[in-house]
């Protein structure tokens, strides 16, 4: 496969309304998260101290804790701009995944009312169907990829 076609493969993308509110629905969901990793915003660690928690508290390798902050935070801008849509909600679905396998424990409902240990799943599956729906569709209508198509 030619670079060319697999670019065009990666950017392609109907003229569709619903990737477009799906990604924004998941960027505005994912970049304040992606905010408190890399800059500390919204009572966050900043990306230090993330990096240490990921690393040494959560045992993640170096190179999973980073992409999992790029994911969340540089993916999250990428998905509201529409720029490389497919990459930005594969990884975005990736660290919702993952996130979800930590949180099964507590099972399947949010915690409302704290009347359990920790949040359960609901909110991860339905993060990684949008993210899932976004790397089939693309970023849709208004979305940088749909003008890199052109």
């Amino acid at each position: 496969m030619q670079l060319s076609s697999l670019l065009h493969s990666l950017v392609a993308t109907g003229d569709s309304f619903a990737p477009l509110f799906l990604r924004l629905s998941l960027g505005a969901m994912i970049l304040p998260h992606g905010l408190q990793k890399t800059l500390g915003w919204f009572g966050g660690h900043g990306f230090n101290g993330t990096m240490g928690y990921l690393t040494n508290t959560v045992g993640a390798p170096w190179i999973f804790a980073l992409l999992a902050i790029l994911a969340e935070s540089v993916g999250g801008l990428m998905l509201l701009a529409g720029v490389g849509t497919r990459a930005a909600a594969l990884g975005v679905g990736a660290v919702m995944l993952v996130a979800a396998t930590q949180h099964w424990p507590n099972g399947f409902f949010m915690n409302w009312f704290g009347q359990q240990k920790g949040e359960g799943v609901e909110f991860f599956i339905l993060a990684v169907g949008i993210a899932v729906a976004l790397v089939i569709q693309g970023g849709g209508k208004w979305s940088v990829d749909a003008l890199l198509q052109r």
